[in-house]
């Protein structure tokens, strides 16, 4: 009984195999429909398709109407969604081509809509009508669908000229490209310069007379040398330093040369400033003025 039952078994599945590869793909209560824009209900064409046999008649596209496919894909007898669906339109004359996916749902109904808008214009403005083949396809042993449904007779706008395509960028020698840098900033004219070196020339002494006027007292010069000699003459020199600096980054200078000189010599004013203005705080403190 074992036996029987085991063989029984196997025999059913023997012959469910051819079955399921024998399966193949194709669509059930499909329709395509032309509405021309501003036409009622019913007032468009309207035709089913069949699997096997083509429409007797060209369909004619309008510049205002739209072509519209609703059908149910399958395969075998079940509606199932497939991987692939696509209306094919080709000009025979030239072989050229191109598709449009539809919209497929898990249930196997699928819709395309199409306006002249969304053909391109090499099959616009074909000299035949367009050949419209149906394919559909997925993985797997089933045998695919790909068969001509019906042919499009393109209506074309005398008045509405069609828009061509842009030409494609060929890639090669271009002409040579003339870069125009930035002119070379300009120093103000010299007699501006001349004008401020003089007042800053002037100034100098007016604040030595003004410091003499107020009662600056120039005798601990002697004892705040003795004191601190290095720190004040390496703080008075850094001052002198940096304002040299500063001149010849005006005249030669450019700005990665003048930043490591104003570097150092501000880390020296730093340090030696430090220690001189401690020195006159000691005298202050012991009423040396």
């Amino acid at each position: 009984m074992r036996f029987s039952a085991l063989s029984i078994a196997l025999s059913l599945l023997a012959g469910a195999t051819p079955i399921v590869s024998g399966a193949s793909w194709g669509f059930s209560d499909a329709t395509i429909t032309v509405q021309s824009k501003g036409a009622g209900v019913g007032g468009g064409f309207k035709e089913k398709l069949a699997e096997n046999q083509p429409l007797s008649q060209a369909i004619q596209l309008g510049a205002s109407d739209t072509l519209k496919i609703i059908l149910t894909t399958q395969e075998g007898k079940s509606a199932k969604r497939p991987h692939q669906a696509f209306l094919n339109l080709k000009d025979a004359g030239t072989g050229l081509e191109t598709s449009f996916a539809f919209a497929v749902k898990e249930s196997g109904k699928g819709k395309l809509e199409l306006t002249q808008k969304d053909i391109p214009f090499q099959l616009l403005t074909a000299s035949s009508d367009l050949t419209a083949s149906l394919t559909i396809a997925s993985f797997g042993s089933s045998t695919p669908y790909n068969k001509v449904a019906f042919t499009i007779k393109i209506k074309r706008d005398s008045g509405e000229p069609i828009s061509s395509t842009e030409e494609p960028i060929r890639y090669g020698k271009l002409p040579e490209i003339h870069h125009i840098f930035k002119s070379d900033p300009k120093s103000p004219p010299k007699f501006i310069s001349v004008f401020f070196t003089a007042i800053v020339l002037v100034a100098l002494p007016a604040l030595l007379g003004i410091w003499l006027f107020l009662g600056a007292n120039v005798n601990h010069l002697p004892k705040a040398l003795g004191n601190s000699p290095i720190s004040h003459v390496l703080f008075f020199g850094s001052i002198l330093a940096m304002e040299g600096i500063f001149f010849m980054y005006y005249t030669t200078w450019n700005l990665f040369q003048t930043l490591p000189a104003a570097a150092a010599v501000g880390l020296v004013t730093f340090l030696g400033g430090t220690r001189a203005l401690s020195e006159v705080q000691e005298r202050r403190l012991v009423g040396l003025r």
